[in-house]
């Protein structure tokens, strides 16, 4: 059984659908009209637009990790959402924020954790899946302890500070026989899977150049920015925070990686942000194909863009990768349209019901560990070829050929 993202109708086809249906009614119901009850009365079970939760002891219980801006805003309402997945436990180095957000979400105070008690969800039972949405630094050890307890894993991106804890990760999903997974979010978005699919068509002919533009601005007045511009916690600046989306976007609309790559940053010398971290970062990405590809990252600016030049049509999202209120639009010298109207919000339910239903079905996960170790192996490489003002090519699994 598939929860794959359906297309949502278009309001013509509704009002087509709608007016058949009444017309319907209204000729097989004639010589019955006298039969209609006209009090209230039990009806057949409606037929729905969108399948329904999964009952209750059918969902696969979560656990949330950090209780921060994200994971409030967007984690734990796109949980109640959810058909497969509910929250049934709750983890903060905060005691009295956890009770807080547990009253709010129905969690009851047995099934909430620090972060020094993690080990203890070994024994809930109610608890499948770990999410980890707490800053970069935690990510390995948070996993590692998860692992241990013997839950399966999705850790937010990226998915930590170094190759070498990303394959510590790895290892320990593997010794504990337990799944882990990456939250690309986007890859469960409309707008971009409509996109890939124009792609993969020829819909947009062939596509020999890719941009990716992904800024932001950062603003450590906020607190979940104040450990951003902290390297040892963030493990970079605008190009791992925001850069990831264009590294892993491009990777998957192109289906390929690139075997070579340069790279320049800057960082303003009199703003207090950037001593620790970059502001501006720029790639230019060679592909086997023979494809080029260009990418951007910034903290002053606030843009998240892609666009795949084809020789038919140029596909853009613009938003991209937002939380809400994503478009894509397809364009050449003659006319520009836009090709979906849908939410966002799939994202988040995705890429949760995705987990779960990978868990329970004994199926492969779309973004698993080794796309986050990739993806990470890949920063590493641009931050040495903008160190080096050189090119930096690379082996298939994103490795530096040169060391």
């Amino acid at each position: 059984m598939s929860d794959e993202p359906r297309p949502v109708p278009s309001r013509r086809l509704f009002m087509t659908g709608s007016v058949l249906g009444l017309g319907s009614l209204v000729v097989a119901g004639r010589a019955d009209a006298k039969d209609i009850p006209t009090g209230p009365t039990g009806r057949p079970q409606p037929q729905l637009e969108q399948e329904p939760p999964l009952p209750a002891d059918k969902q696969l219980g979560w656990a949330v990790v950090g209780l921060g801006h994200y994971a409030q805003q967007y984690v734990l309402p796109a949980l109640g959402r959810a058909r497969r997945s509910k929250l049934t436990a709750l983890v903060s180095g905060n005691a009295d924020k956890a009770r807080t957000v547990a009253a709010r979400h129905g969690i009851k105070t047995a099934n909430l954790y620090g972060y020094d008690t993690l080990g203890r969800l070994a024994q809930n039972r109610e608890v499948d899946v770990v999410y980890i949405v707490t800053p970069n630094s935690s990510h390995a050890e948070l996993t590692v302890k998860a692992f241990e307890a013997g839950k399966h894993v999705l850790c937010e991106k990226p998915m930590a500070n170094s190759s070498a804890e990303c394959q510590r990760m790895i290892d320990a999903a593997k010794a504990a026989g337990r799944k882990l997974m990456i939250a690309y979010r986007a890859h469960w978005e409309p707008h971009n899977v409509r996109a890939k699919e124009m792609r993969d068509a020829g819909e947009l002919g062939k596509v020999w150049f890719a941009s990716s533009d992904h800024h932001r601005p950062l603003d450590p007045s906020r607190p979940r920015d104040q450990w951003r511009v902290k390297k040892a916690i963030a493990g970079g600046g605008s190009l791992v925070d925001i850069g990831i989306y264009s590294l892993n976007g491009l990777q998957w609309l192109l289906g390929e990686s690139p075997n070579a790559v340069s790279a320049s940053m800057f960082s303003p010398p009199d703003d207090a942000r950037f001593t620790e971290v970059e502001n501006v970062f720029t790639a230019e990405l060679v592909f086997p194909s023979g494809v080029r590809a260009t990418i951007s990252s910034g903290y002053t600016a606030d843009k998240k863009r892609i666009d795949l030049w084809g020789d038919k049509l140029v596909a853009t999202l613009d938003p991209a990768t937002a939380y809400d209120g994503n478009r894509l639009t397809v364009s050449n010298a003659q006319k520009a349209e836009e090709v979906l109207t849908e939410s966002s919000a799939e994202q988040f339910t995705g890429e949760l019901d995705h987990f779960s239903q990978v868990i329970a079905e004994k199926g492969e996960v779309r973004t698993p560990g080794e796309m986050g170790l990739r993806d990470i192996r890949l920063i590493e490489a641009l931050y040495r070829a903008a160190s080096t003002r050189t090119w930096v090519e690379l082996n298939a699994d994103m490795t530096m050929k040169n060391g």
